[in-house]
């Protein structure tokens, strides 16, 4: 599935997936792959199907999202002042027939769509820890893009 890519600083990786009869290995991120700016924590998230989880933009934070179970849409929306790509939106679904990892940079916002009819699983790996006081929210309609 080729995407894209119409915002400055946005990494897409396509990642490695071992099937094995006695269980499958699914690569993730290392030290050496493009988007890794350091560890701070990992984490997953649930979504469920036809929920969105609003925007939110991060200050400092590099996210490296990971889909290894059901499908997600994630949305991102640059409005850095001087951003060359100031204005584009990027859309990607990923999934197992899309495996890949989204390097997302600090200063973008992002917001994301559970897809799958099951459980949408995410990993993130970020470069720091979390800080309430590193991240921005706004309410899904402050940033205008049609959903449907």
């Amino acid at each position: 599935m080729d995407t894209v890519i119409n915002i400055d600083g946005i990494i897409l990786t396509p990642l490695k997936q071992i099937f094995h009869p006695q269980g499958n290995i699914f690569h993730g991120m290392k030290q050496s792959d493009p988007g890794y700016a350091g560890f701070g924590e990992a984490y997953f998230s649930t979504i469920n199907h036809d929920e969105i989880k609003p925007w939110k933009k991060h200050i400092e934070m590099t996210l490296n999202f990971i889909v290894p179970i059901g499908e997600i849409q994630f949305v991102i929306y640059d409005d850095r002042p001087e951003s060359k790509t100031k204005g584009n939106f990027l859309k990607i679904n990923l999934c197992l027939n899309n495996y890949q990892r989204l390097t997302i940079p600090c200063g973008v916002w992002v917001a994301f769509l559970g897809v799958g009819k099951e459980i949408n699983l995410l990993l993130n790996i970020t470069n720091l820890e979390h800080d309430a006081l590193e991240v921005e929210r706004t309410e899904l309609s402050s940033i205008k893009y049609n959903w449907k």
